[in-house]
């Protein structure tokens, strides 16, 4: 998760190449809400179940998520309240600021590069959370 003004990664969560990044939404979310406080959530329609609105929402006490609907393919309106939610009321003046988080994840592979050079699960995810942490202090240290 990268906090959009800053360009500082709030949340990260590691896991296995190829898979569905989908179920790592709540740890990623709720390790934002810990260091942050974010007041506003922006995702990809890959997260646009009604569960993880309600994470957001009235678990973590975000204020407005803007997910993209993702068209499931059924006919007739979500049933659900938020996803009906965001395809009555979607904010696509707040949403573009999603260009920001592809701009800080882009800026993370230029600095530290995007292939990992440790070889098993274990030490692949302490570098993630390595090159995490420097990404962080890099930005940190160019304020200065």
């Amino acid at each position: 998760m990268f906090h959009t003004a800053s360009q500082l990664i709030v949340g990260a969560v590691t896991g296995q190449s190829p898979s569905q990044h989908s179920p790592d939404f709540s740890p990623a979310i709720c390790q934002a809400a810990e260091n942050s406080k974010p007041w506003r959530v922006l995702a990809d329609k890959a997260y646009a179940a009604e569960h993880n609105h309600v994470l957001c929402r009235h678990e973590q006490g975000i204020r407005s998520t803007a997910i993209p609907l993702n068209p499931r393919h059924a006919p007739g309106p979500p049933k659900t309240n938020y996803r009906r939610h965001m395809r009555d009321h979607f904010s696509c003046r707040q949403y573009r600021q999603h260009s920001l988080v592809e701009s800080g994840f882009s800026k993370h592979k230029r600095r530290r590069g995007s292939a990992l050079t440790a070889q098993k699960a274990r030490t692949q995810s302490r570098e993630i959370l390595l090159r995490t942490l420097t990404h962080n202090l890099m930005i940190l240290a160019d304020r200065r």
